[in-house]
Formats: C-alpha cells, structure tokens, sequence
C-alpha cells in the first residue's frame, strides 16, 4: 500500500495502458498499480495493472484472469462491477466503474459515526450487496470500511483484490494471510478456509465501526488485533437496539452461530423497504479525486463527481466510470494517537486556525511588552506542560497497541502525570535555550535600528512565542494547542469569540505598556540599566 500522506503521483503525460490514458496513480497493492484513467472521449475508469517484475509470470497472469471471472459474475446496484480487462496483454490490466465519495473509514473520520436510519440503511445495503457477491459464487474476503465507498449516504462495494471464486480449491496460498486484521474472522486468522460466514463476521465489523467510529477489535499491533478477534473481545456500544444485536450475532467467533446473509436481510428488512438504487446522472466532469489522499489512515480513495450505480451491469466492453480495485498486500489497521492526527479541512477553516494563532501570537507580544519576564515566564511554563501532556499521551498511546483500549486508561494517564513532567524538563529546556537566543537576536536587531523599547519588547515576544512553536521539540508543543485551536475554528461562533478575546486582551496589555511602560517585576528595573554605557 502506498502511505496515506504520501503525495499522490502523476504518471508522466500521454502514458497509456489498453488504450487508456494514465492520469493519476491513485495506489497500489502487493499484486498491481492502480491508475486513475480515461479513454479519449470517455467516462473515467480505475486501471489496476500488474507490477512490471510479475507480468511475466503466468500463475499472477492466471490469477488476474480468475479475479476477472469472479467479477465479471456478479449483479448488483450495491456492487462496483468490472467494466473491462485484458488479464493477457502486453500491460494486463483490469478496469472498475467509477464510484464518487468517499470510503467509510474516511467518512467516519471526518465526520463521526453513522446514526439513526442512516446507519440502518449502510447495514441494509451492505448486506445485499455482499448477498449479491455470495449469489455469484464469490466469497468478498476483504469486507472493511475502506472498502466501501460512499455516494452520500449509500454505501458501494469495491475492491475485490482478495475475491475467489468459492469452489475455487485455491483460496489460499500456505503461509499467506490476506486481508486486514481487524475485520478478518477468526476462523481464517486459526488458518481454515473463508466460508459466507466469513463475510458475515467482516460485514457485523465494517457496521460496527459506521456506528461507533472505531475498529471493534481496537487497534495496535496485528497480533493484538487478532487475538482479540480470535477470542469474540469485541467493543459494539452504542449501536442501536437490534442493530447491536444483529451485530453481536455476526461477530461470534464460532462461524455456525452466526446468522446467515438470508436471516440478517430478513431481520433487516423489518425496519423499511429495502434500499433503491440512486437515480443515475450524466455528468462526468473529470476532477482529480485525491483531495483527502494525505488525511486518511487507509488507502488512497478516489474523489469527485461522477455517476452513481445503477442497477444494471454493463458488459465488460462497454465503459463505464469506475472505482479502483486494489488491495492484495497486508494491511494494518492504523492506531489512533489520544491527539489523532489533522484531517484535510476546507480552506477557510485552515484560514480560521491561522487567525486563532496569529492573534494569540499578537497577545504573547503585548504580554511580553508590558511584563517582560513574567509573560516569559508564564510562556515557559505553558511550554513545559504541554509537552509534558504530550509525552503522557504518548505513553497511553503506547500501552494501548499492545492491548487496546482499558476503561483505567484515563487513571494511568495522571498517575504518570508527575514523572512525565520530570521527563518534559531536558527537552523544554532545549526549546527554551533556542527560543532565547532567536529572542534575543530579534531584540538585537530592534537596538541596531534604533526601535522604541516597547517595538524591541514586542518583537522579542513574538520571536520567542514562534520559536516555542516552530523550534525543536516543538510538535509537542503544536499537538495539544492544536487540540484547543482546531476545534475553535470549526465552530465560527467559537472562533469569533477566541479571536475577540485575544485581540481585547493584547490590546488592553499594548494600552498598558504605552502608558506606563513595561513593568520588570520581579526585577527592579530593564535590562543592563545599571550599566552608564557611552
């Protein structure tokens, strides 16, 4: 797999592959390279193509082809069906309509868990669309929230990278593992073959995570992971009555309790009609759908507009938009940090955090002008506990790869309060070497230009704030502020009164030292005063 932040790659101009133009590399799989493409004249479509050191092998060859026959059997609105392939050419290639949105694990990243009908409708869709894989005689495999993808609130099956057809006597390889650990059953983690029940247990994981925003087995080392998995530990609170129990049913670690595809559609049947097929639409403006490729902490999704599904299956000669088909490598799940990393946010909002810095920024240079070492003294000291915040959450970050999540974590974390602070100190005091010294050339650069002393106070202020910020260790100064900053500019409310407060702030300390000038407490007075320098 590529990394998520890493920059998506354009392949160099005019490149094809089976009469299809390459324009973006959207990501890659143990097997084969995934590009974003398009026939002159044509609706855009995913090539997944096999890696230049295994074209020549016959069995990968053979492989793709098998891939291709599964696909190409099934039928449904819930399913992103092939469109075109060509398992024995020069460059051979396999070709998936095209699904605008983005994937589940995205979706609940950015926006929080599914709720209320919304949910019932994922797990209702899902359901069929993998029923409709099983109706084929394919077994899926890879059931995960990176592999769904959604077209507002509707969920699309996609990436049959691990699919096999089911009498196929080759579902797996000795000694491989395929598929992602978390969302994996138990009986294929003890090494016996994937069954339907299989995709049941990977259907009651993916729903789990739509409505509690996390991986029910939790996260960390692959080995955790599928021990939990192996043992039924899974964490399913907060799902809705039924849904919780449909979801407790299909993730039993004994594949003959769970309920059958059938037994869960009856169930879920119960709730409402079952799910239409979105109306299509024509417009396929080609966008490049790699906007939020560096924030997830799955693989690379594709964005844009384009046509939703329809409930018909094109032949595999005639186009279609399409989806990517990745995924024949291992994947482990991401862990989430107590302080997750940033998501792509709209500009404007980046806009709004930037203001909330800036005008924090203004206040630390006022403080500085009318309380030179008090206000240095106070931004020490902010420095100090916050990294020493960061160094705990770090700690608990740790313990919980090993072995997930613990209702006590929140108690271990200020218990080792006080020995991370000691562990803050040597770095703090690093960062504040560093942020003096800029300060203090900031202050030298005001004297030789003859500043006022409330202009050298004010710049020495804000140069020792920066630093504090941009110096070394200073990602464990950003991290937590971050976790103050980036929720205030998400709310515009929020962010106009932050920005108020700090602006009235800096500017009643600026009113102050205009009026009666810095105040040196606790020193008797400025710097050097003493000194009758010529």
């Amino acid at each position: 797999m590529t990394s998520p932040s890493a920059a998506p790659q354009q392949p160099p101009p005019g490149l094809t592959v089976g009469g299809y133009e390459l324009l973006a590399r959207l990501g890659e799989g143990g097997m084969g390279v995934v590009h974003l493409a398009r026939r002159p004249g044509g609706p855009r479509v995913a090539l997944k193509v096999l890696r230049p050191h295994i074209v020549g092998d016959d069995e990968a060859r053979r492989r793709l082809e098998r891939e291709v026959g599964s696909l190409s059997r099934i039928r449904s609105r819930w399913v992103a069906e092939i469109v075109d392939a060509d398992p024995w050419g020069p460059i051979p290639y396999v070709a998936t309509r095209y699904v605008p949105g983005l994937s589940l694990h995205e979706l609940v990243a950015e926006e929080g868990p599914v709720a209320g009908e919304d949910l019932w409708w994922l797990a209702r869709c899902l359901a069929e669309g993998v029923a409709s894989v099983h109706a084929a005689g394919v077994l899926h495999r890879d059931v995960k929230p990176s592999n769904v993808l959604m077209e507002g609130r509707t969920p699309i099956l996609i990436d049959f990278g691990l699919a096999r057809v089911a009498d196929d006597p080759r579902l797996t390889h000795t000694g491989w593992l395929l598929g992602t650990p978390g969302y994996l059953a138990p009986e294929i983690l003890h090494g016996q073959d994937a069954t339907a029940a299989s995709d049941v247990h990977s259907w009651g994981a993916t729903v789990a995570y739509a409505g509690t925003g996390g991986p029910p087995f939790g996260r960390g080392p692959s080995m955790a992971v599928m021990d939990r998995v192996r043992r039924g530990e899974h964490q399913v609170e907060g799902l809705p009555p039924g849904l919780h129990e449909l979801v407790t049913a299909a993730l039993d670690p004994d594949p003959r309790r769970r309920p059958t595809l059938a037994a869960l559609l009856a169930r879920l049947d119960d709730r409402g009609p079952a799910p239409v097929a979105p109306a299509p639409v024509s417009h396929d403006e080609f966008t490049l759908p790699l906007a939020l490729a560096a924030a997830a902490h799955e693989p690379t999704t594709p964005l844009g507009d384009g046509p939703p599904p329809t409930a018909g299956h094109a032949p595999v000669s005639e186009l279609r938009p399409a989806t990517r088909l990745i995924t024949d490598a291992w994947e482990e799940e991401p862990y989430d940090p107590v302080w997750p990393p940033e998501q792509k946010v709209p500009a404007a909002e980046r806009a709004r955090r930037l203001s909330v810095l800036l005008a924090a920024a203004f206040a630390a240079g006022a403080a500085v002008t009318a309380f030179p070492w008090v206000a240095l003294g106070v931004l020490l000291l902010l420095c100090w506990l916050l990294r020493s915040a960061s160094l705990a959450a770090t700690a608990t970050g740790d313990r919980r790869r090993l072995r997930g999540v613990k209702w006590y974590d929140p108690v271990i974390y200020l218990v080792g309060a006080p020995w991370h602070v000691v562990r803050a100190l040597p770095g703090t005091l690093m960062l504040a070497l560093w942020s003096l010294g800029l300060a203090l050339a900031a202050a030298l650069l005001c004297y030789a230009t003859a500043a006022s002393t409330s202009t050298t106070l004010w710049a020495t202020g804000l140069a020792f704030a920066a630093s504090l910020w941009l110096g070394p260790g200073g990602s464990r100064v950003r991290s937590p502020l971050r976790r103050v900053v980036n929720p205030l500019a998400a709310d515009s409310g929020a962010w106009v009164t932050a920005i108020l407060v700090l602006v009235v702030v800096g500017s009643f300390l600026s009113y102050l030292a205009s009026q009666s000038g810095p105040t040196w407490t606790p020193a008797d007075g400025a710097p050097l005063s003493s000194l009758h320098l010529p």
